[in-house]
């Protein structure tokens, strides 16, 4: 397998000087990409915008994001990403999610929570077909639409499309339509488990999922997590604490138990932004950067 490890922003990365810091450090360092996240309520630039700013600083760049598909025009979507990977020569790496569940986030992206899973299931599918090149016409979940052909087409042919989630639709989906699988909150004996139900599901649709293509994101902790920090991420997400590693020698070693059950790709977040994104970066290259391989 090939290990890769890539770096997720937290907010303090919306400057121009910040952002800047990271891109470089990332680079220098050997890290295999930049990713960032979508919340609409949160204190972050948006991802595309973000992403595409960060490819031009360095052209060198692998450029991840995980985006949120309910809320968005679909055609619209297609446009944005296919014109980011020409931009960014074909360095694009997309991962959609649903949204985070929690208010007001839940309620400023537009969609009915229950609604959500059918229209992924609509609009990945859309997706492809746009990014084929071929004149579409739909009407569902995502959309309806006629006699549509996006100009210009994506660099990556097929430009892959990951999907997160560990509830058992969303890894039913993940297999069904999915190129690759990249959760977070998940311990290394449920991440296999998944892996079990998404590759059983790929199968029953007559598909395969590569090998490489099974990551996780992982935030993580320098210093012993505040009470009051604690309490928000409980709020949101009520296994957030439990599963966050604390210390670089805890997340290297929680690193190395996924790499054990098979997984390859790996985003790492701090939970709270840095004050140097370069120091932050030396200390996980002096971490956990041999794991690359």
């Amino acid at each position: 397998m090939k290990i890769r490890i890539g770096i997720g922003a937290a907010g303090a990365a919306s400057t121009p000087d910040t952002l800047g810091e990271l891109v470089s450090a990332i680079d220098e360092l050997h890290f295999d990409s930049l990713w960032l996240s979508e919340v609409l309520t949160g204190p972050v630039i948006d991802p595309l915008v973000g992403l595409a700013w960060a490819g031009a600083y360095n052209p060198r760049l692998k450029l991840g994001t995980t985006a949120l598909l309910p809320g968005r025009n679909v055609v619209r979507m297609a446009k944005q990403l296919a014109s980011l990977d020409v931009l960014c020569r074909g360095r694009l790496l997309v991962t959609l999610v649903p949204g985070l569940m929690y208010a007001p986030e839940r309620d400023a992206i537009g969609a009915d929570p229950k609604r959500r899973g059918a229209i992924i299931d609509d609009a990945l599918p859309l997706l492809r077909r746009l990014w084929a090149g071929g004149t579409v016409s739909h009407d569902g979940p995502a959309g309806s639409f006629r006699d549509v052909k996006l100009t210009p087409l994506p660099v990556q042919q097929p430009l892959e499309v990951w999907l997160g989630g560990t509830i058992p639709a969303a890894l039913e989906r993940c297999g069904r339509l999915s190129d690759g699988w990249l959760p977070s909150l998940c311990t290394p004996e449920e991440a296999a488990a998944g892996r079990v139900v998404i590759e059983e599901a790929a199968a029953k649709a007559g598909r395969s999922i590569s090998a490489e293509h099974f990551g996780m994101s992982i935030g993580y902790a320098r210093a012993p997590i505040d009470p009051a920090t604690a309490r928000v991420m409980t709020a949101r997400r009520p296994r957030s604490v439990e599963l966050t590693p604390v210390g670089l020698p805890a997340l290297r070693a929680l690193i190395e138990r996924f790499i054990a059950v098979g997984f390859s790709k790996f985003v790492l977040r701090p939970i709270a932004p840095p004050s140097s994104w370069r120091a932050e970066l030396d200390a996980l290259s002096s971490a956990v950067g041999d794991l690359q391989t």
